[in-house]
């Protein structure tokens, strides 16, 4: 008989996705469990190298110690009954317009700041409350085209919001391509379990982008504006101008003329209406923002003023998933929706509150805390994890700076079945699912991304800190004759890193770093003379 690759599978403290506590398996795993169970611990090996292989033909790596490796997707699928999507689809989509509409308020009349709802400060305070937004009105009135929810499941089994990400949350692209690798690696799954498509991510992108379009412009040009080759996520600018069939560009293919903004083509200058940016607000325009930045295009912030482009996600979003506005969403849903919130947050305090600020004090040996600007889980401090220099380090930033700061309980994110060696066991995991809003509805791509922590017991999920990814299948309708298979095989895609974070991808130090690399390109292009950069 063949070795089982669940056996010795543990029940540990954490609520598992596939065993329940009798130890019996769940029924949206049941398929998943009887197929994993037929194959030896070698054939499981022989997947996962496959999937491995199949990622470095395209390039989606990630970056250790200077060394490329292929991104960790792991052979085992997270799978979500339809009866659990179709609550948790609803409470991102409730999240999303409820964010949306506190966006509209606070660079308006802040009447949500004159009801009482949140206290001044915590906008005016907050890095991402950008006064240069001001007076920016989008054309369909949304400000949050793409959105990154991030769930989890607690030790109950129930669902968490653990926070918001609505600069540029970055992932979709592991998703679709996750997709593909595990529909050529379990083609027998995927026969017999109705699994809910990714494919359409694209399309749906695409058409609320377009939506977004100035007033008066009945065939958009849309483009992606990258920040470069360097970046952490330059493979997925790639993959989604590619599966829209728009422009990818770069801050130097922009320039702003007679308050509009065109791209330098071959052609000559070509007027663009939507700007699907993933350059971060500092960023995106130096008259602006930052005087040395080069990343964006000049002027900029000045079309988007007077309605001439659209710049999607809007300059400003991120006031709205600053972590410590993440403690007033609830609030923000009923005051907004007049609703119940679907979806809970986790329980944090607010250090700003002297109560709150003592007790955590008191306690930080079993709390988590965290920075409310920090990601990719850098400057968390998992107390019980923590030496007492760290404890006490923690606790002086904590009284100097908390506003800075918000805690939380440890929470034991939910686990599901991981290939570790030879054999599956208990790995924590996230959820990331990714909303697109084109003004009319919120539509929720079916799944999103898991991130898995690799090394047992850990409960940071982030690449930076160790971990993968799983393709999330959401069972329900049957599956439409599209195939899944959005990439030709054998397609060799542009170098791929990682994004390292929890919310927006281009964090400010990744991008000094990415910007000081431009520079070094842009300086030799300049002394061999771009005719390009004058024949407009």
């Amino acid at each position: 008989m063949l070795p089982d690759v669940f056996d010795g599978y543990p029940s540990g403290a954490a609520w598992d996705e596939m065993v329940d506590a009798p130890g019996q398996i769940r029924s949206p795993y049941e398929h998943v469990h009887a197929t994993m169970s037929q194959l030896s611990p070698a054939e499981l090996r022989a997947r996962a190298d496959s999937l491995a292989r199949s990622y470095l033909a395209q390039g989606v790596t990630f970056d250790v110690g200077g060394v490329e490796r292929p991104f960790p997707l792991d052979a085992v699928p997270r799978v979500l009954a339809a009866q659990e999507w179709d609550v948790l689809a609803p409470g991102i989509a409730q999240r999303v317009r409820a964010l949306e509409a506190l966006l509209d308020d606070v660079y308006n009349r802040q009447k949500v700041v004159s009801d009482g709802v949140i206290p001044r400060s915590l906008v005016v305070s907050s890095a991402h409350f950008h006064r240069a937004a001001r007076g920016i009105q989008p054309p369909n009135g949304v400000r949050v085209h793409v959105s990154g929810i991030d769930v989890v499941r607690d030790s109950a089994g129930g669902w968490r919001v653990l926070e918001d990400n609505v600069r540029v949350p970055s992932g979709v692209s592991y998703v679709i391509s996750n997709r593909r690798a595990m529909a050529q690696s379990l083609p027998e799954l995927f026969a017999t379990m109705r699994v809910r498509p990714v494919v359409d991510y694209p399309r749906r992108l695409l058409a609320a982008l377009t939506a977004a379009a100035p007033r008066g412009v009945d065939d958009p040009v849309v483009v992606v504006l990258t920040p470069g080759v360097y970046n952490s996520a330059y493979y997925e600018h790639t993959l989604l101008a590619r599966l829209m069939g728009v422009e990818l560009v770069e801050g130097r293919d922009l320039f702003v003329a007679g308050g509009k903004v065109y791209m330098r083509t071959t052609e000559g200058r070509r007027r663009v209406d939507v700007i699907y940016r993933r350059v971060d607000d500092d960023y995106i325009d130096p008259v602006a923002f930052r005087a040395d930045s080069f990343l964006g295009c000049p002027g900029l912030v000045t079309a988007a003023r007077i309605g001439s482009v659209t710049i999607a996600n809007a300059i400003g979003n991120g006031v709205a998933d600053d972590k410590l506005m993440y403690t007033y969403v609830p609030d923000l849903i009923r005051y907004y929706l007049g609703e119940d919130p679907i979806l809970p947050n986790v329980d944090t305090w607010r250090l700003e509150e002297p109560a709150a600020l003592t007790e955590v004090c008191d306690r930080l040996d079993e709390l988590v805390v965290k920075p409310v600007d920090g990601s990719g889980g850098k400057g968390i401090i998992i107390g019980p994890a923590a030496s007492p220099e760290e404890l006490a380090a923690a606790k002086k930033h904590l009284i100097a700076d908390p506003r800075g700061w918000i805690a939380q309980p440890v929470v034991q994110l939910s686990t599901v079945p991981t290939l570790a060696g030879d054999r599956l066991r208990p790995r924590h995991v996230d959820l990331r699912p990714f909303a697109v809003n084109d003004g009319e509805n919120v539509w929720v791509l079916p799944g999103g991304l898991t991130r898995v922590a690799l090394a047992e017991g850990q409960l940071v999920v982030n690449s930076s800190q160790g971990g993968g990814s799983k393709d999330t299948w959401v069972l329900g309708e049957a599956r439409p004759p599209q195939r899944e298979v959005v990439v030709a095989a054998g397609t060799r895609m542009p170098q791929a890193r990682i994004p390292h974070d929890e919310g927006p991808e281009d964090a400010g130090s990744a991008q000094q770093q990415q910007q000081q690399q431009q520079q070094q390109q842009q300086r030799g292009r300049l002394e061999q003379g771009l005719e390009a950069r004058t024949s407009c």
